[in-house]
């Protein structure tokens, strides 16, 4: 009986034991819970806390020292003494601190005169007034709402007083300068709209480029020029562009090649959109170009005979063949600046010269050798040709009698011509590569040097172009891919990025800058027109 009673005894023990534990266990987990709950609430009021300071950074700019990617500075941020003034400013200069309180005094003794000035707000938060900010300071602890965004107001206007361009009613300051001298001298000028402007807030309303390079010098070294949609993208040409050429209006370009076809776009860098296409049955088309009144096409191929094409009647007409002549082609030609003449390529150095209005011969010209190139004088009362014997005649239209004869420095058989539509300067290219610039009224006066000599083609010259202020001349060779060079012709220097090395040219028969100079397109053997964006130029 009595062993059963310790039994018994012990069983109670250990359940008590047991008891015991499980209320341990259950204390230790509420002690868990509480640290881990507590744990959360002071790592979310830290997420708020951080939260309220990049609002406040944001709206009213950064009151600390700016921040850095690191946890250096939030230590230090955080470990500021609550006591201390909520703003200081470190002035070494006299080793004193401006507290919060002076500077807003400061503030409303600067203000007092422009609240006159001040706008309304345009949002006013209800809840500044009713709402209390703890700001832990000595004589003060607790301050209302609108008290604290003021003197947040007041603090950034303290820190950042470089914000007075975003005032309508401040008057701009004076910002010239020795500099303006500077870019004078250097060629900027103040954009249209600019000159009587008043201030940096007058500028800061328009959306327009405040300084423009001047159109008037252009500068050697590097061509600035991007690349554009081809200009015949919506409708290439099955062979060779054999001819291209900007109509006087900069915006219709024509496209003629060896597949018959003479075609016509609108040209804007972007679409370039088709207008219209002409088809010639039989009659591949070596050069076609505008009048330059713009009122006519004149198209030329390897015939007896060469086309007329009315741009306002939309009539074709035909061109000879001519009465008197057996020239069996007439695929080369030129016409004159008045729009009246046609000058064309006969056999054995006759120059034949057809009026744009009857379409009949007027005259011929005959020189030594073969006729291989002819330009006229930018007024139409004279034409230059060369030709097989290395010679440059000057003929006057007028009497139609040569008037000068001279020999092509180093050139033996002269292959094109070209002169410039300003000043007096006249290429003549050879069939060894080589391109003389002469002064035309040094060269009739005897001077037989040319102004400079360029040897950069290897091959023979067969294309030439100046641009429309004769500050850039184009000369390519259609025997090799890529040989093309632009030349900046008040330096007499090759622009050292042209031609562009990623891109491929093909053989380039044909170029043409637009009326103002801001485009510039080549035709090539691969049917394409290849446009490019001239940036010194404005204007197409």
């Amino acid at each position: 009986m009595q062993i059963k009673t310790e039994t018994t005894c012990v069983e109670d023990g250990n359940k008590e034991f047991e008891d015991g534990q499980e209320l341990n266990l259950d204390a230790k987990q509420n002690r868990k819970r509480r640290r881990e709950r507590k744990k959360r609430d002071e790592v979310l009021e830290i997420e708020q806390e951080r939260e309220m300071k990049k609002l406040e950074n944001f709206l009213f700019g950064s009151l600390y020292s700016p921040i850095e990617f690191g946890k250096d500075n939030e230590e230090k941020r955080d470990e500021v003494d609550s006591s201390s003034a909520l703003f200081f400013m470190d002035r070494s200069a006299n080793s004193m601190l401006s507290v919060y309180e002076e500077d807003v005094d400061l503030a409303k003794e600067t203000s007092d005169e422009e609240e006159i000035k001040q706008r309304n707000p345009v949002w006013v938060d209800e809840e500044e007034e009713k709402a209390s900010i703890n700001i832990a300071k000595r004589t003060e602890s607790v301050i209302s709402g609108s008290s604290y965004v003021s003197r947040l107001r007041a603090q950034h206007a303290k820190l950042n007083p470089g914000t007075d361009w975003a005032r309508p009613d401040v008057r701009a300051k004076d910002y010239s300068s020795d500099d303006e001298d500077l870019d004078k001298e250097r060629g900027a000028v103040v954009a249209s709209g600019y000159e009587d402007a008043e201030g940096v807030d007058d500028i800061l309303k328009r959306n327009e480029d405040l300084v423009v390079k001047s159109s008037s010098k252009l500068l050697p070294g590097r061509l600035e020029y991007s690349r554009l949609t081809d200009a015949n993208i919506m409708e290439c040409s099955n062979g060779p562009i054999k001819s291209v050429q900007f109509h006087k209006n900069a915006q219709l370009l024509l496209a003629a090649g060896l597949d018959k076809t003479l075609r016509f776009f609108q040209i804007d860098g972007k679409k370039n959109a088709k207008i219209q296409s002409i088809f010639l049955d039989g009659y591949p088309i070596n050069k076609a170009s505008f009048l330059p009144d713009g009122s006519q096409v004149i198209i030329s191929g390897r015939r007896k005979f060469a086309y007329s094409f009315d741009l306002v009647t939309t009539k074709k007409n035909v061109i000879g063949p001519l009465s008197g002549r057996e020239e069996k082609s007439l695929e080369s030609f030129e016409v004159s600046p008045d729009s009246n003449t046609i000058a064309f390529l006969g056999n054995e150095g006759y120059i034949l010269l057809v009026s744009t209005k009857s379409k009949e011969l007027i005259g011929t010209l005959k020189m030594n050798g073969t006729v291989r190139s002819v330009a006229f004088t930018n007024d139409g009362q004279q034409l230059l040709s060369s030709g097989g014997d290395g010679h440059i005649y000057h003929w006057d239209l007028r009497t139609r009698t040569c008037f000068h004869k001279g020999v092509d420095d180093g050139c033996v058989n002269g292959t094109a011509l070209c002169t410039s539509p300003t000043g007096n300067l006249f290429a003549a290219g050879s069939v060894s590569g080589s391109v003389n610039i002469y002064n035309r009224e040094d060269f009739l006066g005897g001077k037989r040097k040319p102004l400079k000599t360029f040897q950069n083609l290897k091959t023979e010259v067969n294309f030439m172009k100046f641009n429309n202020d004769s500050q850039m001349l184009a000369i390519c060779s259609n025997m090799k891919k890529s040989s093309l060079k632009l030349i900046h012709v008040p330096s007499f220097n090759v622009f050292s990025n042209w031609p562009p090395l990623n891109q491929a040219m093909h053989h380039t028969n044909c170029l043409d800058f637009s009326p103002h100079g801001g485009f510039m397109a080549l035709g090539n053997a691969a049917g394409k027109v290849l446009l490019y964006k001239l940036h010194h130029y404005h204007n197409a």
